[in-house]
């Protein structure tokens, strides 16, 4: 299966180059370039491509405004959208995340990184570059504004003991296959509890699930699991 991906990005030249990648592997496609956000929310509600590489700094409609945009249509449930940054000095990465994010890449990424990511953020599998990942979250979500509780019931109170523990080591970036390997379960089996726990609290993604994670509260910053 062939996954569908869109370019935004304000610099033509990187779109050619990113177009230019990707069109080499068989079993990517760019449908469709924007150049700003107001465009790749129309290029996608058009195309409804598996992923959006989108730029955050362009004129108009930011990334931020067109990530929000497009993660609210019910429409493009299907679409996922690959932030691209710097991992040290872009802070408006984490309002990508609260729009619904799936992903962020470096723009100095490696031609063979740039294909793995688009397939990992299309299968919907995992989060990008887990150390880097957790560092951001740790660094811009995990502020007292998004740690404070939300009122009334528990909302982590319909997840079992087992969803609770396996959601803390994904907020903590670690993939299926590093949580299967620290439990002694299968790959399966973690895989399904993920699943559980996003249907649970409605999160879009894996990246939605590790925000509810931080502004829970089950997850501390600087508190790694042993």
């Amino acid at each position: 299966m062939t996954v569908r991906v869109l370019l935004v990005d304000d610099q033509a030249l990187l779109r050619t180059t990113f177009r230019v990648v990707i069109d080499s592997a068989e079993d990517l496609e760019v449908v469709g370039e924007a150049a700003d956000g107001a465009q790749a929310v129309a290029l996608a509600v058009q195309h409804r491509p598996d992923v959006v590489l989108m730029d955050i700094r362009m004129p108009g409609m930011d990334g931020l405004a067109a990530t929000a945009a497009i993660c609210d249509r019910p429409e493009l449930a299907g679409t996922h959208v690959l932030i691209l940054t710097t991992f040290e000095t872009d802070e408006h990465v984490a309002t990508a995340l609260r729009a619904g994010a799936a992903g962020f890449l470096g723009k100095d990424v490696q031609a063979d990184q740039l294909l793995d990511a688009i397939r990992t953020v299309a299968e919907g599998e995992a989060l990008l570059s887990p150390t880097a990942t957790r560092s951001l979250i740790t660094r811009f979500l995990a502020t007292p504004q998004a740690l404070e509780a939300a009122s009334g019931p528990d909302p982590l109170g319909d997840l079992t003991a087992r969803e609770r523990e396996i959601m803390s080591l994904v907020a903590e970036g670690m993939t299926n296959q590093q949580i299967a390997a620290k439990l002694h379960v299968s790959h399966l089996t973690v895989r399904t509890h993920v699943h559980h726990a996003m249907q649970k609290l409605d999160a879009r993604d894996r990246a939605q699930l590790v925000v509810i994670a931080y502004q829970t509260g089950l997850v501390q910053p600087g508190a790694p699991s042993d």
